[in-house]
């Protein structure tokens, strides 16, 4: 049996997720979508994660590569894997839409987020449209 995480005793899980799979369907059907991915991340969704930074005392710089806003996050020297990713998931938080998918990484001292989120078709606050945001998480 391969342990899931350091205690894990069992090797085999509860139930399924199947009952979220629908939503992770219409949230990757839209993302296949040739125009879904909104112009000009930095002015929609960039000011909400730099008023988090400025908060927090955190440095981020920001690029935009091809559809996906690139954000690189500076936290205290010292600061812990753990907290390193929830400060990611804290950004991620000031510019989440309907529906959100988050893949992590980690490397070294470093963690990744890259994240898909937006509207699929069939909200009713907005058209549909989406973003991509990659996170470079790091302490100084």
């Amino acid at each position: 049996m391969k342990a899931r995480w350091d205690t894990d005793e069992r090797g085999r899980g509860i139930a399924s997720a199947a009952s979220f799979a629908p939503a992770l369907e219409r949230l990757l059907e839209a993302a296949r979508e040739p125009d879904w991915v909104a112009e000009e991340p930095e002015h929609h969704l960039l000011p909400h994660v730099r008023r988090l930074c400025d908060e927090r005392g955190w440095t981020v710089s920001a690029e935009t590569d091809e559809a996906v806003l690139v954000l690189d996050v500076g936290l205290p020297a010292g600061t812990d894997r753990g907290e390193l990713r929830a400060a990611g998931h804290a950004l991620v938080g000031t510019f989440l839409e309907e529906s959100t998918h988050i893949e992590q990484r980690q490397s070294g001292g470093m963690v990744e987020l890259d994240v898909v989120t937006g509207m699929p078709d069939g909200s009713e606050q907005f058209g549909p449209h989406g973003h991509t945001v990659r996170l470079r998480i790091a302490a100084a």
